[in-house]
């Protein structure tokens, strides 16, 4: 007798993606502006005063409206608290995905402005490697992990996005105990397309001009299923130089198949010495650097290990085809 039991999988239909590899310049607005810290005020009196005591206002609380206008900038906020000419404003705030109410008395400095105390940042930039083109959606995956605060550590709830060409200006090595990076520059670069979402994932959005990716459409190939995926010899698509995009070997060591809550999905290291002597092995800027085993796509680079600068991790390819898949 033959007992046959039934297994619900979350199976993805097989997709075909074209693999990236270039480096990108990311954009990043948020909803209202994000409070990345506190200090003391002098007052025109030359006391000190800190105005938002005992508000509930905490680091990493999004300010969304002043007296009901809604703040779309740091500018915006600066402009309504100088409107206030140091009556009370009220506030509108984000505290773990709760909205809350507060009210604070903006404090007069000597230089006739009037402050809050909050320091507070409405962007973020910096550049990251595009891993995925899907041409049936026109939409793509970078970077293989979201972009967190610098200061908070959260990831960062964006309202827009813009993915951006970017010029690299230099390659900081990497060595063990000191991870390397790209260095870019996003300004006055063309627009590549908009970026919707933000996630532990990698960032997600739609290509607008696909002409400034500069990628070639003969190289479409299938997204592995992780069954596939093996141990040993791989490559992985990236742009040291500007525009240029270059193959280079990897291994990868080990395969966590049934890993769906983070972006470490295999252990990887570099093994090609070109990439080794012009990088020192994975490095910031590296990540979302698309990796090709057997031909077929099978993840991204995301992390290094800042204790070996050749070894690292990466994400499954389905897991990133799934956000993008999300994508409105």
């Amino acid at each position: 007798k033959l007992f046959i039991k039934s297994v619900d999988v979350s199976v993805l239909p097989r997709t075909t993606v074209i693999p990236v590899g270039n480096i990108a310049g990311v954009k990043l607005y948020t909803n209202g502006v994000l409070v990345v810290g506190m200090s003391e005020i002098e007052g025109e009196d030359s006391k000190t005063y800190k105005p938002y005591e005992n508000t509930g206002i905490e680091e990493g609380d999004m300010i969304v409206k002043i007296n009901n206008n809604l703040i779309s900038s740091t500018d915006d906020l600066i402009e309504k608290v100088n409107m206030s000419k140091g009556e009370k404003v009220e506030i509108e705030y984000i505290h773990d995905e709760e909205t809350k109410e507060c009210s604070i008395t903006p404090v007069k400095t000597s230089e006739e402005e009037y402050k809050l105390g909050l320091w507070v940042r409405d962007s973020a930039a910096g550049v990251g490697t595009v891993t995925f083109y899907e041409p049936s959606t026109q939409s793509f995956g970078a970077l293989g992990h979201g972009i967190t605060d610098i200061d908070t550590g959260d990831l960062l709830n964006i309202a827009s996005g813009e993915f951006v060409t970017a010029q690299v200006l230099n390659i900081k090595k990497g060595e063990n105990g000191n991870p390397g990076k790209i260095q870019g520059t996003v300004e006055e670069q063309e627009t590549i397309g908009d970026i919707t979402k933000n996630t532990e994932f990698g960032i997600y959005g739609k290509i607008q001009d696909l002409s400034s990716l500069n990628i070639d459409t003969s190289k479409e190939m299938e997204v592995a299923m992780r069954e596939e995926i093996e141990l040993g010899k791989a490559t992985i698509l990236c742009s040291l130089d500007n525009q240029t995009v270059k193959e280079y070997e990897i291994e990868i060591t080990k395969i966590y198949r049934d890993n769906n809550y983070n972006n470490k999905s295999m252990e990887i290291k570099v093994t090609d010495e070109e990439l080794i002597e012009k990088t020192g092995g994975i490095i910031q800027g590296m990540s979302g650097s698309p990796i090709i085993q057997n031909g077929k796509f099978i993840g991204a680079v995301t992390h290094v290990l800042v204790n070996s600068s050749t070894e690292g991790y990466a994400i499954f390819g389905d897991l990133m085809l799934k956000q993008s898949k999300e994508v409105n």
